[in-house]
């Protein structure tokens, strides 16, 4: 029997203190991330200086080379044997000084961490001498004596070789092209905050500078002369403050872009008390804003700067003083957004376009569709067809691309409403980075649902697709891609009233009702509608009874409907007050006896989460874009509205004839007729441009819509297209 040998008992590694060298190049590594972390420390030194004017030269995208020169006061002899080392700073001395700090560096550890990567040389002079001084500094400390040099006033710090001894990250870099796009980009916001200095930035060799900017007062004419006159003529002047120590205590000033800019991403400067920093909740709040608001410009160019007291600020929660901690953070940026819409509102009246005037003459001939394939673009050079087949429709406002340009040769007398594209727009803007609803457990947990409920498939249909019309009073056509589905609007729009309802908890704004209607007289409507086949005073005793108990039971719940959803109900039991789910939406109030209904049946008041999920549900059905509950008169319904002669309608194709066998014109309930056309006109109007707008932005459909009916695709355009083709 052979006997197995004891395993070898490991030690436990040893614990050892890192050399400071490692220590040191670790925490460069994190402080001078790329070369424009460097560009971006020493521009906040220069402007910390004093400095009324800074060039930046910059070689092979800062890593061979990148010189700052500034005009600032410059740097004390004493001070230049112990300026590369760490945690040496002229901007505090104990840590009660970071409370009202108002310097953009404070740390003492940029120039050091540079000297752990590069070679870094420093010329600089103080006022009243005679000469300046140049040093070199390697692993924090001077090479070797400060030289006597000449130098015109201020601070000459030159970086070389940058990430010699970090060979993974200097071939990172190597491999990027867009470095020396991010030191422009990183002076550009500068020079447009900064308007009292003067910058330029170039790269070596160049004859011109990409960046140059003058002192100026204007701060509009600085934004012209960085970013050019076609974003300086599209910006809006906007303010916002608080001085409520309860709840915020700010002031921001700067320029948003209007609806005539636009760009193919968001161009956000934020500046936080002089510090350029970055705020994604800012950010991500306002550019939803701009998709709610100004759709075709929801790339907005935004220039900010944000004023607080020192001690509400945290500058020290990042290494490269990148991003800054606010207190009531969430309170300024609710604050600023709304702000930001109201401006948007009201500046969203019109909108301009480049026309260019083209003069006919009879001699021109006229410009076939075949034409415009065929010929040569100006340039002579062949210009890019795309095949028919592959043509998407882009843009669901144009009316070529809708049914309807087809379908309406002249418009009802009941769309006679306002069809710019601007009040179009205006009337489906929602409101936006609502109060955080989710105060209550039960809420959070049914809004968690539907987030882990949503089908991404289905999300991406919803938010990219085109409206295109009604195929009939339940389903719209819509076209994804190459792709037409058919959408039953009547189960989407339920499902985004119901997560709404969620979303909008116990921040609603009202319908006032003209009229308080009773709750007992709407619920009896409500039965009676229930057994319409039965006689009419069959089972009323039983009726009566519901209709009390239901109103002695929404009187009870009267409170929380009113504080949690804004259904309003007085001590008389009538309703006075509805919730608004979707801004410019009114529910059919012809349904409003069944919702009422509903709320005394269905809703499941004992436990908390069922009972908040059953009553926006309820209101989800109660608000959907159901049928009107007249037929619909473009099709047989018309039928309906035929006047009856002696009890019977006609039955000989649509006219009527005398007994001399003369015809004689259908005659129609014109006024019942009119008020058909007028509900199926707004429930449409409704659907094109209040539902699939809000859909966009705020649905998350959930997975049951695969599988029960709700989306059906029915084509593909290309499939089409070639079956087309072949006839």
């Amino acid at each position: 029997m052979e006997i197995e040998p004891a395993e070898e008992v490991k030690e436990p590694p040893r614990i050892h203190r890192l050399d400071e060298s490692v220590v040191n190049r670790i925490a460069a590594g994190e402080v001078i991330q790329r070369p424009v972390s460097a560009v971006k420390e020493l521009v906040e030194n220069s402007l910390d200086a004093s400095s009324t004017s800074i060039s930046v030269l910059v070689k092979d995208g800062g890593l061979k080379l990148i010189q700052v020169s500034d005009d600032g006061h410059g740097i004390r002899y004493e001070d230049l044997p112990i300026l590369c080392e760490r945690h040496t700073t002229s901007k505090l001395s104990k840590y009660e000084d970071l409370q009202s700090i108002k310097s953009m560096g404070f740390r003492g550890e940029a120039l050091a961490s540079m000297t752990y990567v590069g070679h870094v040389t420093v010329t600089t002079i103080t006022r009243g001498q005679l000469h300046g001084y140049r040093v070199s500094y390697r692993d924090g400390v001077m090479e070797n004596e400060p030289k006597a040099c000449a130098a015109v006033k201020g601070t000459q710090i030159v970086i070389e070789n940058l990430f010699y001894n970090m060979v993974a990250r200097r071939k990172t870099l190597q491999n990027s092209a867009d470095d020396y796009t991010k030191i422009v980009d990183l002076l550009s916001r500068f020079a447009i905050h900064h308007i009292d200095v003067s910058f330029s930035c170039r790269k070596h060799g160049a004859a011109r500078a990409d960046v140059h900017s003058v002192a100026t007062p204007s701060r509009l004419n600085a934004i012209r002369s960085v970013y050019g006159l076609s974003v300086a003529q599209n910006l809006i002047k906007i303010e916002a403050s608080d001085n409520d120590p309860s709840s915020s205590v700010f002031e921001m000033d700067g320029f948003i872009s209007n609806s005539n800019y636009v760009a193919k991403k968001t161009t956000m400067v934020l500046f936080i008390n002089d510090r350029l920093v970055e705020c994604t909740a800012l950010k991500r709040a306002l550019e939803i804003v701009y998709v709610a608001t100004l759709p075709k410009a929801s790339k907005p160019f935004i220039y900010m700067s944000i004023t607080l007291p020192p001690e509400h600020v945290d500058v020290n929660v990042h290494p490269t003083k990148r991003e800054v901690s606010l207190l009531n953070q969430e309170v300024i940026v609710e604050k600023i957004q709304s702000v930001v819409e109201s401006v948007l509102r009201n500046s969203n009246e019109s909108r301009t376009f480049q026309e260019q005037t083209v003069e006919a003459t009879p001699s021109v001939p006229s410009v076939t569709n075949n034409d415009l394939h065929l010929s040569p673009s100006p340039s002579g050079s062949k210009s890019q067809r795309v095949p028919v087949n592959k043509i998407v429709r882009t843009d669901s406002s144009d009316p070529a691309g809708r049914m309807h340009a087809y379908l309406y040769k002249n418009p009802q007398k009941y769309l006679g409403r306002d069809s710019s594209l601007t009040t179009v727009r205006s009337s489906v803007r929602q409101r936006r980075n609502l109060k955080e609803t989710a105060d209550l457990t039960s809420i959070q947990e049914l809004i968690n649902d539907i987030d882990r409920k949503c089908h991404s498939g289905l999300l991406d249909i919803v938010r990219q697709s085109t409206y295109i019309g009604m195929a009939d009073d339940v389903f719209a056509l819509l076209q994804h891609n190459t792709h037409l589905y058919l959408a039953n609007v009547v189960n989407l729009s339920k499902e985004l009233m119901y997560q709404q309802v969620l979303r909008r908890f116990a921040h609603f704004n009202a319908i006032q009702l003209s009229e308080p209607a009773p709750l007992q007289e709407l619920i009896m409507l409500a039965l009676k509608e229930e057994d319409s086949d039965l006689e009419s005073n069959e089972n009323d005793d039983l009726k009566k009874k519901i209709a009390e108990m239901n109103t002695q039971l929404l009187n009870q719940k009267s409170e929380m409907l009113e504080e949690y959803f804004c259904i309003f109900i007085d001590s008389n039991g009538n309703l006075s007050r509805l919730p608004i789910l979707l801004d410019q939406y009114t529910p059919d109030m012809d349904r409003v006896p069944e919702f009422v209904l509903c709320l005394g049946n269905d809703v499941e008041w004992e436990e908390e989460k069922n009972c908040f999920q059953s009553l926006a549900a309820a209101l989800g059905n109660f608000y959907a874009m159901h049928p009107p509950m007249l037929p619909n008169p473009s099709g047989k319904g018309l039928e309906f509205y035929r006047k009856r002669k002696h009890g019977k309608h006609t039955q000989d194709g649509g006219n009527s004839c005398h007994v001399d066998g003369t015809a004689e014109e259908d005659e129609f309930e014109h006024e019942l007729l009119s008020e058909a056309e007028t509900a199926w006109a707004q429930r449409e109007w409704s659907i094109q441009h209040v539902l699939f707008p809000s859909m966009r932005l705020f649905l998350k459909p959930p997975n049951s819509m695969a599988s029960n009916g709700t989306f059906v695709r029915v084509a593909s355009l290309e499939k089409l297209y070639k079956i087309f083709e072949r006839c």
